[in-house]
């Protein structure tokens, strides 16, 4: 081994061992470390963890893969049949059932090919003995493209099966309420359409959005908060990402108005973000091993390379006391961003599908606390 070669590979384990043993704090004095959980990951998108502590997520390649708790490497569930991965298609939402000790019940959404062209569904399979059985089409066509696809799914504080979708790249579907493209959709878990809906024929539980990716509850006073990527360019100018309070029948405005602009009978957002900082996931924190960031929320930035941190009025979910960016520019563009049962905060990096992948990209990582 030449002299040279040897002195960047000691720089490499150098600038590894830094990273993970660097101690990060937030501006109100919260000390974290990161820690690598899995690597050389396809994009992964969505991570969930059940009751054992079994971590499971989706690579936007096709596979669904699972970690179980004490174990290092994650394994193989399934490469799940008809996957097109194309451009921001592929297999992206993850959500367990409710009663998924007893059931099994696993929903997933991915990008397929529909007479010619891309399409989006909503799946869900058994999980019995580590295979996919019983596989039941929840929502069988959803607006599909190479970009603006949405497809987060999880369950609501109601039971209910929530599945964020995209305009498919079309703006105009997000207003036309024969569309589910551009909406917020609410299903029963079989599926069916729940009859207090704001339309009890219709999946349909909010319109107007552009393509959101980050949706969760906040843990006392049970609003749905949702991210959401404004316009790129082609579709209206550069950033208006947003952070939206998603309420029932509620219309959030895309494409009449975007950015900060205001109109009657349409939701402004919560938050703006220009220039784009691209959220791509959305989580409220509930756990025990940050006191400090209790009712907080968190998203993972994909353009703004970092975890935003919102700090909400303890009394007021609808009132924004501060923000951060946390690890900004440390790990590139982060997506998924989830509460693990040991109360670690798990990311995930997007990095080999645009930005600039290190050599063990992408990965799946944790914030632990500094005991």
């Amino acid at each position: 081994m030449s002299f040279f070669l040897l002195i960047i590979l000691c720089g490499m384990f150098q600038a590894a061992f830094s990273q993970e043993e660097r101690v990060y704090r937030t501006s109100d004095g919260i000390e974290f470390r990161v820690e690598t959980v899995a690597a050389d990951l396809e994009i992964p998108w969505s991570i969930v963890f059940d009751q054992a502590g079994t971590m499971y997520f989706t690579e936007r390649s096709g596979n669904l893969k699972m970690i179980r708790k004490g174990e290092k490497k994650p394994s193989l569930i399934a490469d799940v049949d008809d996957v097109v991965h194309q451009g921001e298609g592929g297999l992206m939402g993850l959500a367990l059932h409710p009663d998924f000790e007893s059931n099994g019940f696993l929903y997933v959404s991915y990008t397929f090919r529909f007479k010619g062209s891309l399409a989006n569904r909503v799946v869900r399979y058994a999980l019995k003995n580590g295979a996919l059985q019983e596989r039941r089409i929840i929502v069988p066509y959803l607006p599909g493209s190479a970009v603006h696809n949405g497809c987060r799914l999880r369950f609501g504080p109601d039971r209910k099966l929530y599945v964020t979708t995209g305009d498919a790249a079309n703006r105009q579907r997000a207003q036309d309420p024969t569309s589910l493209g551009g909406k917020i959709l609410r299903l029963n878990d079989d599926g069916s359409i729940p009859p207090d809906n704001p339309d009890p024929k219709s999946a349909i539980f909010a319109l107007g959005v552009r393509n959101p990716q980050g949706i969760d509850w906040h843990p006392r006073f049970k609003l749905l908060f949702e991210t959401e990527h404004g316009p790129s360019g082609f579709d209206g100018p550069g950033g208006g990402d947003e952070v939206n309070i998603i309420e029932a029948g509620k219309n959030y405005g895309w494409p009449v108005i975007h950015h900060r602009e205001e109109k009657e009978g349409y939701v402004s957002p919560l938050l703006e973000y220009t220039p784009a900082v691209a959220p791509a996931s959305g989580m409220f924190y509930s756990g025990m091993a940050f006191p400090g960031f209790a009712n907080n929320f968190f998203f993972g930035g994909l353009r703004g390379t970092r975890i935003q941190r919102i700090v909400l009025e303890p009394n007021s979910s609808r009132k924004v006391v501060r923000e951060e960016a946390l690890l900004l520019g440390e790990f590139g563009r982060i997506r998924e961003v989830a509460q693990g049962p040991d109360g670690a905060i798990y990311f995930s990096t997007s990095n080999t599908s645009r930005g600039r992948p290190t050599s063990d990209d992408d990965r799946i990582l944790r914030i632990i606390p500094i005991k």
